[in-house]
């Protein structure tokens, strides 16, 4: 039997970064609920257990708590952040409000190079964000690390194998990150690395017969490189019960639909049906501003659209979706704050007539490209630059019409060309144009003109849960400025976004 290792949730926006770090390192890993009962947690058979961060304060009313038989259990636990206070508190340390609060980068000065640390260089670039900490650890605990604001940045209880560490190991920011987090696993929990992407791919496969069975399954196809990997995975479980519905909401890519139609139904074999909503779509948004609103509507909106083309092939009760964690964390959890309504998570309607397939639910976009691979599957689809669900619907900020739409295709279509032509598509994780409600004075010709300044997007991340501005090279921006200050009517003005996430999101709305 595989090792295992739980990761309770409590809250935090990078939490799945956690379960995707441990399955990195080949230890396959799993996202439960923070109040799990413990007896599924037994069942489960964790041979480490892992408790995630949280905007939550330990002390506060209502603040969420684990079972405490958890620790009990005799196996190891890292709390990181919340979950250090977590341990504190119930193994009786002082948690308080920090006079200096952290966030961003720190150095963490180690104290106890073993076991946690070992081989941890000292002092290490760490990534913090807390106002609470632990300001007296518990009986049979011993300090391990501190940096100048935080006294007690790391904790251990090596008798009981109970630790935890204040700042996250499993962002990208924090420098050796993997290898504390590697020390957890192997000299710690003693787990050996038996897990890959096969082994994903062959249970989630077979957990798709057991939810389905043999009946017929409606896939939500847009084209994008999560949807195309889960109608591979569910065709792979299904075969020809699989029917791939493609919608043209009219928000799309410039000569996307005609590309979708090319790939799947051409090259790859699959059932398509194509359904032509752009009339319904740009009624159904006209008028409305907000994001959060455009979203619900376009989320909505494709349900119907699915739920009439399910009912011409019979009766099919099974949607899949190509759901990757980003969208669900974003849309707000339990205990995560609402982002953004992703279309297909909080956008969905309550009287849905579906149950959801969703065998990527708990994946990043490079883990979902990385699986698109394993299946055989072509660069052409497996590298396609992320695409939001609602599709430039919320690239055309506030209002929706017919013709924004119509400038804003053309003026990303010379972005991603100009990209490509330098070479830069594989180098940068998602670029793209953005419309504002707004207008500039210009001049052209020795004539004034009054139009719209479009903004170009262009990021870099692992796992769209931070990112990185990208720096692209004046030339190309250049490049990209003329064209389309040339080419496309009604804009007058380029401007680039250099704001990375946080505090910005990727996209706009």
């Amino acid at each position: 039997m595989k090792a295992m290792v739980a990761v309770l949730d409590f809250g935090g926006q990078y939490n799945q970064l956690i379960a995707r770090r441990v399955r990195e390192l080949h230890v396959y890993s799993e996202m439960v609920p923070y109040d799990i009962e413990l007896d599924k947690l037994q069942k489960m058979n964790p041979q480490g257990i892992i408790f995630s961060g949280g905007p939550a304060s330990v002390y506060e009313k209502g603040a969420p708590q684990c079972d405490p038989g958890i620790f009990e259990m005799g196996i190891p636990i890292l709390g990181i952040c919340y979950g250090m206070q977590l341990i504190a508190k119930n193994k009786k340390g002082l948690v308080e409000d920090s006079h200096i609060k952290e966030y961003g980068r720190a150095y963490l000065n180690i104290n106890s190079p073993d076991g946690l640390f070992k081989d941890i260089n000292s002092p290490l670039p760490v990534w913090m964000s807390h106002g609470v900490a632990v300001k007296r650890v518990p009986e049979g605990f011993e300090i391990m690390a501190a940096t100048d604001n935080c006294p007690i940045a790391a904790m251990g209880d090596y008798k009981n194998k109970l630790y935890g560490v204040q700042f996250h190991p499993e962002v990208r920011h924090t420098h050796q990150g993997n290898d504390i987090l590697g020390n957890f696993l192997f000299s710690i929990c003693r787990i050996k690395p038996d897990w890959d992407l096969q082994d994903y791919i062959t249970s989630t496969i077979e957990a798709i017969r057991r939810q389905v069975g043999d009946n017929k399954v409606l896939c939500a196809l847009s084209g994008g490189v999560d949807s195309s990997v889960a109608a591979v995975m569910t065709y792979k479980a299904v075969g020809q019960k699989l029917i791939c519905v493609y919608v043209d909401t009219g928000l799309m890519r410039k000569h996307e639909s005609e590309q979708v139609k090319e790939i799947f139904a051409n090259k790859m074999g699959m059932e398509l049906v194509f359904v032509d909503a752009r009339d319904r779509f740009f009624n159904k948004l006209a008028g409305v501003r907000d994001p959060e609103q455009k979203r619900k509507i376009i989320g909505a909106e494709f349900i119907r659209v699915f739920e009439e083309e399910a009912r011409k092939f019979g009766e099919i009760n099974y949607l899949v979706q190509g759901t990757i964690y980003p969208d669900v964390v974003e849309s707000g959890t339990k205990t995560a704050n609402i982002i953004k309504s992703h279309h297909n998570v909080g956008g969905l309607p309550e009287d849905m007539e579906f149950e959801l397939v969703e065998p990527l639910r708990l994946l990043f976009k490079d883990e979902v490209r990385a699986i698109g691979t394993e299946l055989g599957m072509s660069d052409e689809i497996v590298w396609r630059q992320p695409f939001p669900g609602p599709g430039l619907g919320v690239r055309v900020l506030e209002e929706v019409t017919h013709e924004k739409v119509s400038i804003l295709q053309e003026a990303d279509y010379i972005v991603q060309e100009e990209i490509r032509k330098a070479g830069l598509e594989r180098e940068i994780w998602q670029a793209f144009a953005v419309l504002p409600p707004i207008r500039s004075v210009g001049v052209m010709g020795d004539d004034r003109t009054y139009s719209y300044p479009v903004i170009i997007r262009a990021v870099n991340s692992d796992d769209a849960m931070t990112a990185e501005w990208s720096r692209l090279p004046y030339e190309v921006l250049d490049k990209i400025a003329l064209r389309i200050v040339n080419e496309v009517k009604g804009i007058n003005r380029v401007a680039y976004d250099i704001t990375s996430k946080p505090p910005g999101t990727i996209e706009w709305e």
